[in-house]
C-alpha cells in the first residue's frame, strides 16, 4: 500500500537535518493524533491520522504505552496518558494592601512562589494602605489586561469602586480578606476567629486574676468596615459565653486602623488619664495587640492586662514563647499557606471550574503552651538567620 505524506512531513524530509532524530518526531505525530485526553482511537485511525504505515504506528503506539504517554484500551484501542494541548500562560495582577505588614509580606512571599511553581505571570503592585493608590492600581491592572486579580486593600468606602472598575472591564476579582460586590472572597471567617479568641481571653482572666476585669477594650480597623471587625464582636462575644457578668463591665473600642504607631499612641494617653488594672484587650491584629502591650509595658503595669491578637505572625509567636507575656494568645491565619490556596482558586476560576463564591482560610488558637508545636520550625529558621548574618 503506497503511503501519502502530509505536507509537513514532505517540508521536513526536503531540509535534511543530521541533529534529527526521525524516530521521535514520528512518535510525536501518533501523539498528535488525538484531539484530546478522553478520546480512544483504534490503530487503524492512529495510522490514517498520523500518515504512518500500520506496522510503524502499530509499533510505536506500544513503545508510547509501555512509556506511560498512551494507555491501551480494549485490543486495538488507545488513549492518551498525557495532555497535549497547548497551554496559555496566564497573568494574574496581585495588589498587596502594604509592604510593610508581615502577615502581608508573607502572602506576597507565597503568592510569588506558587505562580512561579503553576508558570503564571504575577504583576505585582502594593496599594500602600491609600484608596486612592488602590483605585489606580485597579486602573494599572485593567490597562495592562490581566486575565484575573487579586486585591488585597481594607478601605470599604471603595470596595465598591473597585469591583465595579473589575466587572466593567470583565475581569475576574478575588477580594483577599475583606469581601467586594460581586467578588469571588478569599480569607478568614473572621467572627469565628474572633469568638476562639475571646474564649481563651475570659478563661485565662479567672485562672490568674482573684478579682473580676475592670475594663474591656477592642482595637478596631473601622476603615476595613464590619466584616474585619466582626473578629473583635466575636471576641466580645466569647468573652461573654465564658464570664457572662463580664457583660456590665465597661467595654471601650479604640479605632487605630490596627497600625502599631497608631495603637501605641492611643492606648499610652489612655493609660495616662486613666489608672488602669485588669484589662481584657483584644486586638484586630497582632500588631495592635504587640503595640498595647508595649503601652502597658512602657508604664511598667504589663501585668494589669491580658492581651489576645490576631493572625498569628512571628512577632506574635515569638512575644508568647517569653515567660510570663501578657499576649495570651492569637488566631493563626497561615499567611504562608495563602499563595497555594489563591493560586489553584483562581487557575480554578480561570478554567471555567465551578468554584465556590468563597474559600475560608485554616485557623487555629495559638498560646504560649501550643506555640512550638505548631511553629516547631521558628527557632530554626531564627538560627538559621543569624548563622547567614554572622557569615555575610
Amino acid at each position: 500500500m503506497k503511503r501519502t505524506l502530509s505536507t509537513a512531513q514532505k517540508l521536513r524530509d526536503a531540509v535534511p537535518r543530521t541533529y534529527t532524530v526521525r524516530a521521535v518526531i514520528r512518535a510525536a505525530d501518533i501523539l498528535k493524533a488525538f484531539s484530546s485526553m478522553t478520546e480512544i482511537l483504534e490503530l487503524r485511525t492512529i495510522t490514517m491520522r498520523s500518515h504512518q504505515t500500520k506496522a510503524t504506528a502499530f509499533r510505536l503506539s506500544e513503545t508510547l504505552v509501555e512509556a506511560g504517554l498512551l494507555v491501551r484500551v480494549g485490543q486495538q484501542g488507545y488513549r492518551l496518558r498525557v495532555d497535549m494541548s497547548p497551554s496559555r500562560r496566564y497573568r494574574i495582577g496581585y495588589a498587596a494592601q502594604s509592604s510593610v505588614v508581615p502577615f502581608t509580606a508573607t502572602v506576597t512571599d507565597g503568592l510569588v512562589a506558587a505562580a512561579s511553581a503553576a508558570n503564571i505571570d504575577l504583576i505585582v503592585l502594593n496599594n500602600k494602605f491609600s484608596p486612592t493608590i488602590a483605585l489606580r492600581n485597579a486602573d494599572n491592572l485593567i490597562e495592562q489586561k490581566v486575565d484575573l486579580v487579586i486585591d488585597s486593600q481594607i478601605d470599604s468606602a471603595i470596595a465598591s469602586q473597585i469591583a465595579a472598575k473589575f466587572s466593567d472591564a470583565h475581569i475576574p476579582f478575588i477580594a483577599m480578606d475583606i469581601p467586594h460586590p460581586g467578588a469571588f472572597y478569599y480569607g478568614a471567617d473572621n467572627y469565628k476567629a474572633g469568638r476562639m479568641a475571646g474564649r481563651y481571653l475570659a478563661k485565662w482572666s479567672v485562672k490568674h486574676w482573684k478579682e473580676p476585669v475592670n475594663e474591656i477594650y477592642l482595637i478596631c480597623a473601622d476603615v476595613a468596615g464590619q466584616h474585619l471587625n466582626s473578629r473583635l464582636n466575636g471576641m466580645y462575644d466569647g468573652m461573654i459565653e465564658v464570664v457572662p457578668e463580664l457583660r456590665s463591665v465597661r467595654c471601650c473600642h479604640l479605632d487605630t486602623k490596627g497600625q502599631f504607631e497608631r495603637t501605641l499612641d492611643t492606648v499610652r494617653k489612655y493609660i495616662r488619664i486613666r489608672k488602669l488594672s485588669r484589662v481584657l484587650i483584644g486586638g484586630v491584629n497582632d500588631q495592635s495587640a504587640l503595640a498595647a502591650l508595649q503601652a502597658f509595658r512602657d508604664f511598667g503595669i504589663e501585668d494589669e492586662c491580658a492581651i489576645a491578637g490576631q493572625d498569628g505572625c512571628v512577632e506574635a509567636r515569638e512575644e508568647m514563647r517569653k515567660e510570663s507575656t501578657r499576649l495570651v494568645c492569637s488566631v493563626a491565619y497561615y499567611p504562608e499557606k495563602y499563595g497555594k490556596g489563591l493560586i489553584q482558586f483562581a487557575t480554578d476560576i480561570l478554567s471555567h471550574k465551578t468554584v465556590p463564591p468563597a474559600v475560608l482560610t485554616q485557623h487555629e488558637l495559638l498560646t504560649s503552651q501550643n506555640v512550638d508545636k505548631i511553629y516547631p520550625n521558628d527557632n530554626w529558621m531564627k538560627t538559621v538567620g543569624t548563622s547567614t548574618m554572622q557569615m555575610a
